[in-house]
């Protein structure tokens, strides 16, 4: 009775298999996604909440087909470093840096396990990727690279005078130093010049900003975690000397910048996991073009330029995806 038993056995569960009964194949189809950030502020947890929810949009929800793993770095290299040692020892499918410092600590980790980068201003300077063809390795993504002209032709729309720029920035930060450098080369070119200020952290984006007033005719802010995760304490020194804020990361504009011509970083995050879904559907990250992101949106925040001494023309409000009251 015991043989027959198990002869009996063996045809159900092929036929439950091939049926699809309940249970059958979920650990075949089981996927693991593992995110990290440098830090948590807006534009960042957009990317992430946006990752997630392609993710749904392709079929895969926490806790049904796919374990999500996400852990910030809080602003620590050296954290950054841990969490990436720790997401490829759990050997996920896909781990997505978010931010440049969590992608470089990503990309020195491994050779094997698929990595992608997102809200990485230029992965190429970052020595992510060495060009922006497929790169044939672990790696590819999606950067955050904003075109500077525009950026600062937004400046003279809203300040025609201005001729000083200022930039709050951390040296250590990568996509900061070739921005850096990048306005040194570009601003001359349209009669204006730069003035920068060190913040090798969070703590230090108040005094930094304090250091240039009276030097400048403007902050410009780019996408610096250090900077944007302590915008308010930019935003105070702006508001008490009058100093006009520019921002590229339209979040800030919510937080009291003036004005953004930027990516909304929710689709920008889409974006990012539709590459991730490509991975999981069996393409390797090394056969994938790095992207960019091209759609940008004008946000105007009328009562913060009020504070900070400026009018915005009705040319402007008139342009503007979004006017923050």
């Amino acid at each position: 009775m015991l043989q027959i038993a198990k002869h009996r056995w063996l045809p159900l569960a092929a036929l439950a298999l091939a049926l699809g009964a309940p249970g059958a194949g979920i650990a075949a189809e089981q996927k693991s996604v593992a995110v990290t950030a440098i830090v948590e502020h807006p534009a960042l947890d957009s990317v992430r909440d946006g990752i997630k929810a392609a993710l749904e949009e392709g079929g895969y929800r926490e806790g049904e087909n796919l374990k999500w793993q996400y852990q910030s770095a809080q602003g620590n290299t050296g954290t950054a470093a841990q969490i990436a040692r720790k997401f490829i020892g759990d050997r996920p499918d896909v781990i997505v840096g978010i931010a440049t410092p969590s992608a470089q600590a990503l990309v020195a980790s491994t050779k094997s396990t698929p990595i992608l980068f997102s809200a990485v201003t230029d992965p190429v300077e970052a020595q992510l990727v060495r060009n922006w063809e497929a790169s044939g390795s672990n790696v590819s993504g999606v950067s955050d690279l904003l075109e500077l002209d525009k950026q600062m032709a937004l400046i003279k729309r809203v300040l025609p005078d201005a001729k000083r720029v200022g930039m709050v920035y951390n040296p250590g930060e990568a996509n900061s130093a070739v921005v850096v450098r990048r306005l040194k080369e570009l601003l001359p070119s349209m009669g204006m010049t730069l003035v920068e200020a060190a913040a090798p952290r969070s703590v230090d984006v108040g005094s930094a900003a304090r250091s240039l007033v009276g030097k400048i005719d403007v902050i410009y802010t780019n996408t610096d975690n250090n900077v944007v995760s302590a915008y308010e304490s930019l935003v105070k020194v702006g508001n008490d000397t009058r100093t006009p804020l520019i921002a590229s990361d339209t979040d800030s504009v919510k937080r009291g910048a003036i004005a953004a011509l930027g990516l909304d970083y929710f689709e920008h995050g889409k974006q990012t996991g539709r590459m991730v879904l490509r991975v999981l559907n069996g393409e390797k990250p090394g056969d994938i073009k790095p992207e960019t992101s091209e759609n940008l949106s004008l946000f105007l925040n009328p009562a913060a330029a009020e504070r900070q001494g400026v009018t915005l023309s009705q040319e402007l409000l008139d342009s503007a995806a979004e006017i923050i009251e």
